[in-house]
C-alpha cells in the first residue's frame, strides 16, 4: 500500500485542528470548575436529564460516553457520592442496572448550563460565526457518519 501524504493544505487543516482541539476542550471544561464539574461529569448529566423517565440503563449509558462498564462506574462513583446521580437496580431484569439523575443533580446541571453554553459560544460560534456554524455541523456530521460506516464494517 502507497501512502498518499497530505497535500499542503490538507496538513495544514489537520494541524489546526489537532493543535486545538485540547485547547477548546480545556477552555470548555475551565467554564464547569466553577460549579464542580468536568466535562465528562457534565456529559452524563446531558444524557441523563434527556433520556426518558432521565434514566438510563448503565451499559446504554457507557456505549453512548464510549466507555468501558468499569470505566462508567469510575466516572459515576464521584457522581454518586455527590448525590448528582443514583444507581438502581432493575425490577423486571436483574441484570439491568439503572443511573438515575437525581434532582441535585438537575440542578447542578442548571445552574453549570448557562455557563457552559457561554463558552461554546464564546470559544467556537462567535469566532466562525453564522455560515462556520452551519459548515463546522456538515463537517463533523460527515465525519460521524464515516466513523459510524468504519465500524460497521
Amino acid at each position: 500500500m502507497t501512502t498518499q501524504w497530505l497535500t499542503e493544505t490538507e496538513l495544514r487543516s489537520w494541524q489546526n485542528f489537532i493543535t486545538s482541539v485540547h485547547d477548546l476542550m480545556s477552555a470548555l471544561e475551565s467554564a464547569l470548575t466553577p460549579h464542580g464539574l468536568t466535562m465528562g461529569d457534565y456529559e452524563v448529566l446531558v444524557y441523563l436529564s434527556e433520556a426518558e423517565k432521565q434514566r438510563m440503563r448503565m451499559r446504554d449509558l457507557a456505549a453512548a460516553l464510549q466507555l468501558s462498564p468499569s470505566g462508567l462506574t469510575r466516572r459515576l462513583d464521584g457522581m454518586v457520592k455527590n448525590g448528582w446521580v443514583q444507581r438502581a437496580g432493575c425490577d423486571e431484569d436483574k441484570r439491568v442496572m439503572w443511573a438515575h439523575l437525581t434532582a441535585s443533580g438537575a440542578e447542578k446541571m442548571t445552574a453549570a448550563a448557562p455557563d457552559h453554553v457561554d463558552s461554546v459560544r464564546r470559544f467556537v460560534i462567535a469566532p466562525i460565526g453564522p455560515e462556520g456554524v452551519g459548515q463546522l455541523g456538515n463537517v463533523f456530521g460527515l465525519i460521524r457518519e464515516n466513523l459510524q460506516r468504519s465500524r460497521s464494517i
